[in-house]
């Protein structure tokens, strides 16, 4: 876990300090500076739009009665999106405008859910507390 949380604030931001050096050197430090501020308006103005739209789906299943399971996993997309489309680089845009893409949240939501599905039946994901370890899949334990 260590060597994954270095990586990513040590060599996620050298390559994307590299890019944005390559590409100001390419187009020019103006333009450059322009792309990073563009998407970060246009990235805020879009998370607020997606998400009002999935607060507004949250109240309505409630309202209904239905657990907002998908509308909350929109809603974290979403808020992951708006903060890497507000943080200056070229890459986190990339992630931050795949993210506001309504069909590649669907298939990043089934995809999560199969990947916690399975390791809830293969027994690798338990819950812990100071008091115990819970096994969820364990009746027993109620």
């Amino acid at each position: 876990m260590l060597t994954r949380l270095i990586l990513l604030f040590t060599v996620f931001p050298l390559m994307e300090l590299y890019l944005l050096i390559q590409v100001g050197g390419y187009l020019g430090a103006s333009p450059t500076i322009m792309i990073v501020l563009i998407t970060g308006i246009i990235g805020g103005l879009l998370a607020r739009s997606q998400g009002l739209s999935v607060q507004r789906q949250i109240r309505m299943d409630l309202q209904s009665g239905v657990i907002p399971t998908d509308s909350l996993f929109d809603g974290l997309f979403i808020l992951i999106a708006g903060a890497l489309l507000i943080t200056p680089g070229i890459i986190t845009d990339v992630f931050g405008f795949f993210l506001m893409v309504p069909g590649f949240r669907g298939w990043l939501k089934r995809k999560l859910k199969d990947y916690f599905k399975r390791k809830l039946e293969s027994g690798q994901f338990q819950f812990r507390s100071n008091y115990h370890t819970a096994d969820w899949r364990k009746d027993d334990d109620f």
